[in-house]
C-alpha cells in the first residue's frame, strides 16, 4: 500500500492544508494551466497570486508561475476562507487522557471542515485552543445536532477508535423533543431503507431491505410534549430525523423533515431538539469500560416557551 505523504506545510489555525494529486497524463504544459483548468471556481488571477505568493507547495518546496505540470505530482495550499458567521455557543469538554477527546457539541457547529463551515467547527476550534494540531474525530455529528463527540489525539491510535464506529462496537443513545405520542410509551423498533443522494440536502426512505434501525421509547411526556430516547443500531444519514418524522412525530427544530426549510447560515433560532446523550464502549487500547454522557438539557423541553420564542 502506498503510504499517504505527509504535507510540508503545518496547519494554519487548526486547519490542515488541502492535498491535491495531478493526474497521470494531460495537455498541460505548467501547474498553472492545470490549475486554472481544474479549479474553474476559482479566479486565475488569484491562482496567479497564490504562484507569486509562493502559498503552492510541492514536496521539493515552494511553486511558482513557472512551475512545470509534473504528472502524478502531490501539491498541497491552504485555501482562502470563506466568510463565516461566527456561532455564538461554546465546545464543552467531557473528557481528556493521553489519547481520547470527548466535547459536547453545541447546536450549529459543524464536527469538520465542509463546505462554508471551516474555521467554526468543532475541529478546528479544538484544535487551536487546545494546541492539538493532529487531532481527529472517531465519527461525525450533524452541524444541528448537540451532544457527545469523540476526538482522537494520538495518530497511532486513530484506526482503534474509529474502528469502534465502523463496527458499531459504541452504545449511542439520543434524546428528542417532539408532539407526544403515548403509543410509542413502549419500545418501537423502526427499521427502513434509506437513501441519501450526493448534492441533495435530504435523505429519503423507499421500499427495500431495511439498511437502518432504530428503537424508539416515550420516556417521558407533559403538556404535549415529549422526551424520547433513541437507540440508534446503524448510522445513516438523517436516520433518526427520517424515523421520527415517519412515525409521525417529526423532532421539533427539524428544517428538514418532514418539509425542507431553508434557512440562512447566521439564523441560530430554534435549534434541532435532537441530543447526542451518551456514548458507551470497551475501550480498546486499555480494555476498560468508558461511559461518557452529555451534560446538555435540552431547551424545548426545560421551557418550551424560550425556544418557542427564539
Amino acid at each position: 500500500m502506498r503510504r499517504k505523504r505527509v504535507s510540508p506545510l503545518p496547519p494554519r489555525n487548526g486547519l490542515d492544508a488541502a492535498r491535491l494529486r495531478l493526474p497521470a497524463e494531460g495537455p498541460w504544459t505548467t501547474l498553472r494551466e492545470h490549475l486554472v483548468a481544474r479549479l474553474p471556481r476559482l479566479d486565475p488571477e488569484r491562482i496567479d497570486g497564490m504562484l507569486r505568493e509562493e502559498r503552492i507547495h510541492g514536496e521539493d518546496g515552494p511553486l511558482g508561475l513557472d512551475a512545470p505540470f509534473v504528472p502524478n505530482s502531490v501539491i498541497w495550499f491552504h485555501r482562502d476562507l470563506p466568510d463565516e458567521a461566527p456561532v455564538p455557543f461554546e465546545v464543552e469538554l467531557v473528557h481528556r487522557d493521553d489519547h481520547l477527546l470527548v466535547v459536547d457539541k453545541p447546536h450549529f457547529l459543524s464536527t469538520i471542515p465542509r463546505g462554508r463551515h471551516v474555521m467554526e467547527t468543532a475541529l478546528v476550534r479544538l484544535r487551536h485552543d487546545l494546541g492539538l494540531p493532529e487531532l481527529v474525530p472517531a465519527h461525525r455529528l450533524d452541524r444541528v445536532t448537540a451532544g457527545l463527540v469523540m476526538f482522537v489525539i494520538t495518530p497511532e491510535r486513530r484506526g482503534a477508535y474509529q474502528t469502534l464506529f465502523r463496527d458499531r462496537k459504541v452504545t449511542k443513545t439520543y434524546e428528542a423533543i417532539a408532539r407526544a405520542d403515548l403509543s410509542l410509551a413502549e419500545p418501537r423498533t423502526v427499521r427502513s431503507r434509506i437513501v441519501k443522494e450526493r448534492g441533495i440536502y435530504t435523505a429519503y426512505e423507499v421500499p427495500g431491505e431495511p439498511n437502518s434501525e432504530t428503537v424508539v421509547e416515550l420516556a417521558e411526556h407533559r403538556d404535549g410534549l415529549g422526551r424520547y430516547s433513541l437507540s440508534p443500531k446503524t448510522g445513516r444519514t438523517h436516520q433518526l430525523r427520517l424515523h421520527m418524522s415517519g412515525l409521525g412525530v417529526p423532532i421539533l427544530g427539524d428544517r428538514f423533515y418532514p418539509e425542507f426549510t431553508e434557512t440562512a447560515l447566521d439564523d441560530f433560532t430554534r435549534p434541532l431538539q435532537l441530543l447526542a446523550k451518551t456514548l458507551e464502549f470497551t475501550d480498546p487500547v486499555t480494555g476498560e469500560h468508558r461511559r461518557f454522557d452529555s451534560g446538555r438539557v435540552l431547551q424545548a423541553w426545560s421551557s418550551y416557551p424560550d425556544w418557542a420564542r427564539d
